[in-house]
């Protein structure tokens, strides 16, 4: 496995997040904000635009989702996704500095 399978998975499971807030709470910035964060995030899987750029939105997702978290002191969705992030960019750090 490498770096990029856990990003396309991260990027599945923030649309599919983004989306339930759409459906549930007729959220439409959680819509859109998800959708812009994948688009960008898949730029990077495809080497389009630099890893950095995807380890830099995922840092700031961290900070958006743990502020999130901390205002309404719910595990769901923020706490999930915060957790989903921190587990994925880990992962992809770790994978990308394994010795071969």
């Amino acid at each position: 496995m490498n770096a990029n399978v856990i990003l396309w998975v991260y990027i599945v499971l923030l649309v599919a997040g983004g989306a339930a807030g759409y459906f549930k709470a007729k959220s439409h910035v959680s819509l859109y904000t998800s959708l812009a964060s994948a688009a960008l995030l898949a730029l990077a899987a495809l080497q389009i635009v630099p890893n950095l750029v995807a380890d830099v939105l995922m840092g700031l997702l961290i900070v958006v989702f743990g502020i999130r978290l901390a205002r309404t002191r719910k595990a769901m969705p923020a706490g999930v996704m915060l957790a989903i992030t921190i587990l994925a960019l880990v992962g992809r750090y770790l994978l990308a500095n394994a010795p071969a």
